[in-house]
């Protein structure tokens, strides 16, 4: 009844705030079909306006967006929580900003990543790069960089005078029975623009394929509003955004926790400037997480977790054209994090309480870069890239306190939080990257780069200074979906990464083009976790980790290609698309294989369209992974292939999408999304993997003005 009210106010409250609104489409199909559009730099991948004009779906999780794109792979989480993975590095080692700010997930589970705050339906573009990433799009990651923007504000033309324009979009999924809700509206004249853009989302438990068994703790709502406001004269363009996200409730399968509260609000600020020395680029921002967590109905219990973190820095690039064909870039960068994550006592409870457990105090991870990079371009063939950084990152943390001084049931974090509160908590690590890319154009269809980058990533708060250690509090500090718990090291040092990397791209006439990307990493001081011979829980199936600094080696390829098989008038386009991706990553000190390491997998696309009619069928595949990190338990997964179908037809004004995800109603087992919790708590036994969604009919329709 609960998720019923809340449903119906919600949807009620977003129409009647956008009354005067039409709505653009937004597609209900798991995976939308997409263009992956060339990039300036070789080894990126790019989603423009056009390629997500129909990728909103009912399940608001902007992450899946990134499915399409070579090299990536997701580690589910929440409904609208996945974590990105590049070449088998994912999380805190990607470098995720969104409209230009870098949001921390707030929360010892990570349960609101940087994705987690901006709706599919609200997405203007999508970069992806892939490794060798510019030394301009940030430090403090190894894995790559994904930039995420919104739509850029709109203007009236001189002979328009007024621009009004609108779009109110609504989407349901049987699977779930998942409801979106999402529409945008913009008011503007030739040099001011004022746009609103909201959404409401929510889903219950879905089923899986199959016996159509439900896969409990998989609920979620959430509410999304922002504002923009834009101001243009001559070269000078200035952007302000603010904007409020709450998510009341949001279940994960895969921990023992679940999120009962995120409230979010954000303010962002940017100015661009064109001189005729070159060109500026600025921006600050600010956002404020309040997060809580318990248990859910599906779980049971209760033991009341809450983080308070603020994000806020800014950049500053300036862009000197050197020469006629060469450019010079460079700049620096603040982002500052202060963080506070407390357990409140459970009233009655001899485990939790009488006192609040302070899991961080006062936490504080402030960065600050400097980079330069220069694009050249030695002939009409040759083109190089070359760029360095430096980055400083300073931490440092209050003295904790267990749930009790005296109880000998916590004398495990008692003696842990003496120990830790003794030392020097502060730390410095002076970071530098360097990036190195040349590329040759071998003709009009040939294109080839290769190169060398050198990424650092410091460590990240609670890596380390979680500092509990036993049973319950390191269970209570796992962002890996596992079931296990982990011990934080203040000693840790920071990654450094070495990627080798090469590419060929060739295209026919505009008829096929051909993408292959084989890479290596090899990563000094890789944070894995050691196994330090502790065991909990039922059948002593959970294992307590510390964090540790080892080696670590990660090579695979991604391919990806596109073929036109057919052009008429009569019958319309039909293209072929594929995308297929291999990765193997180790430890190279223990010999065992590092955690959620995706096994190989290929995507297929038949597209079809006729004027204002499309259609799509899409099979998307996976071989069995057997390679897994035994230090964990991570579990292993059958290999699976599930088809999607999905058309679309557009009117003026109003477009209708339909699709079935899972068609053939397949039983699967996502290899990266770690353990069932959810069902081990409820049933017992063996805890096993998480199973996938089955089959979903999807419905959505937009209006548009």
């Amino acid at each position: 009844m609960k998720h019923a009210l809340s449903s119906g106010c919600a949807a009620a409250a977003l129409l009647v705030a956008l009354a005067p609104v039409s709505a653009v489409a937004e597609d209900v199909t798991a995976l939308p079909t997409v263009t992956v559009t060339a990039s300036p730099e070789p080894f990126s991948s790019s989603l423009g306006e056009n390629d997500l004009a129909d990728a909103a779906t009912a399940r608001p999780d902007a992450a899946r967006l990134l499915l399409n794109l070579p090299g990536v792979s997701l580690a589910t989480g929440g409904a609208i929580s996945s974590l990105p993975s590049i070449h088998g590095l994912g999380d805190d080692r990607v470098r995720v900003t969104v409209d230009g700010m870098t949001v921390t997930a707030a929360c010892p589970n990570h349960m609101n990543p940087p994705l987690s705050y901006i709706d599919a339906s609200r997405i203007g573009s999508i970069d992806v790069h892939a490794g060798l990433s510019p030394v301009s799009l940030g430090g403090d990651s190894i894995g790559g960089t994904i930039v995420v923007e919104p739509p850029a504000p709109r203007f009236a033309t001189e002979a328009e005078k007024v621009l009004t324009a609108a779009r109110l979009t609504t989407a349901y999924r049987s699977n779930g029975d998942g409801l979106s809700i999402s529409g945008d509206t913009t008011v503007a004249t030739p040099d001011f623009s004022m746009s609103y853009a909201g959404s409401w989302a929510r889903t219950l438990d879905y089923e899986g394929g199959g016996d159509n068994r439900t896969v409990y703790s998989t609920e979620s709502e959430n509410y999304d509003h922002n504002l923009t406001l834009a101001l243009r004269r001559g070269g000078d363009q200035f952007t302000l955004r603010g904007g409020l996200q709450y998510t009341p409730y949001e279940a994960f399968p895969n921990q023992r926790m679940d999120l009962t509260d995120n409230e979010s609000q954000y303010l962002n600020g940017r100015y661009e400037g064109d001189f005729d020395w070159g060109t500026v680029d600025a921006r600050a921002y600010w956002r404020h997480v309040e997060h809580e967590m318990d248990m859910l109905e599906d779980k049971g219990g209760a033991m009341p977790m809450n983080t308070r973190a603020t994000d806020l820095g800014y950049s500053l690039t300036a862009e000197v054209p050197v020469g006629e064909a060469d450019t010079l870039k460079f700049g620096t960068e603040l982002h500052d994090l202060s963080l506070d994550d407390w357990w409140p006592p459970v009233a009655g409870s001899m485990m939790m309480g009488p006192d609040t457990y302070e899991n961080i105090n006062n936490g504080s991870r402030t960065r600050i870069g400097t980079f330069i990079e220069w694009n050249a371009r030695w002939t009409p063939a040759w083109s190089t890239q070359l760029g360095l950084r430096n980055d400083i990152v300073t931490m440092d943390t209050g003295e904790v306190r267990p749930y009790s001084w005296t109880s000998m049931m916590q004398a495990a974090d008692i003696a842990a939080a003496n120990a830790f509160n003794a030392m020097d908590r502060s730390r410095t690590d002076v970071n530098f990257d360097l990036t190195a890319i040349a590329s040759y154009e071998a003709g009009p269809g040939a294109t080839y780069s290769f190169g060398y980058a050198r990424k650092t990533r410091s460590p990240s708060l609670y890596e380390r200074y979680s500092w509990g250690e036993g049973h319950m509090a390191t269970a209570m500090n796992n962002w890996y979906g596992d079931g296990n718990g982990y011990i934080g090291n203040i000693d840790l040092d920071p990654e450094v990464a070495h990627t080798v990397s090469a590419t060929g791209d060739w295209t026919g006439g505009g008829v096929w083009q051909f993408k292959v990307t084989p890479y290596l990493t090899y990563v000094e001081d890789f944070i894995d976790a050691d196994d330090t011979g502790r065991r909990f829980g039922p059948g002593s199936q959970f294992v307590v980790l510390k964090f540790a600094n080892h080696d670590a080696l990660l090579y695979g390829v991604d391919v990806s290609g596109s073929l036109a098989l057919a052009r008429g008038a009569s019958f319309g386009d039909l293209d072929l698309s594929a995308t297929a991706g291999f990765v193997k990553g180790e430890n190279r000190d223990t010999d065992d294989d590092l955690y959620r390491i995706a096994p190989l997998n290929v995507r297929l696309a038949l597209q079809h369209r006729l004027d204002d009619w499309s259609n799509g069928i899409e099979l998307v595949a996976s071989a069995t992974k057997s390679d897994v990190d035994d230090a964990r338990r991570e579990p292993e997964t059958s290999g699976y292939a599930l088809v999607n179908l999905k058309t679309a037809y557009q009117w003026p004004g109003v477009r209708l999408d339909a699709g079935i995800d899972n068609l053939l109603d397949q039983r699967w087992y996502d290899p990266l999304a770690g353990v069932d919790f959810a069902t081990f708590k409820r049933e017992g036994g063996t805890i096993g993997a998480l199973e996938g969604e089955g089959r979903s009919f999807n419905i959505g329709l937009t209006f548009t003005y």
